[in-house]
């Protein structure tokens, strides 16, 4: 099922569960459809690959797996505390003059700071 995810390609974010819990680490694919992502550092897998011309006895090599959504949570900027994230519209106009949703934190607003997060 799909649906609208808080996290984005970019973003820093901490595992919450699973064999990677407490690491932090940068997005770098987002799947919306399956609800996955794939985060730097985070959650490696070892891929064999067959003997062939450049390497004749075949190599094994390390690379990230992608690891659910609900194991994640964004790390506020401003904090750098684990974090929810809320939609606000945004205070200034846009090039065309209409305003835009935009992400911000909500345990900076805890704090009494709102920190956009886009």
């Amino acid at each position: 099922m799909h649906v609208k995810l808080r996290i984005k390609k970019g973003d820093h974010v901490i595992v919450k569960s699973g064999e990677s819990r407490g690491q932090k680490g940068k997005v770098l694919e987002i799947f919306p459809k399956k609800n996955r992502a794939i985060v730097e550092g985070i959650n490696f897998i070892i891929r064999h690959t067959k003997p062939n011309a450049k390497n004749p006895n075949g190599t094994r090599l390390k690379r990230e797996a992608s690891i659910h959504i609900s194991n994640l949570q964004l790390v506020c900027p401003e904090t750098g505390k684990p974090t929810r994230v809320g939609k606000i519209r945004s205070e200034k106009p846009g090039k065309d003059g209409k305003y835009r949703m935009v992400r911000f934190s909500k345990q900076a607003k805890k704090e009494g700071i709102i920190t956009v997060i886009d």
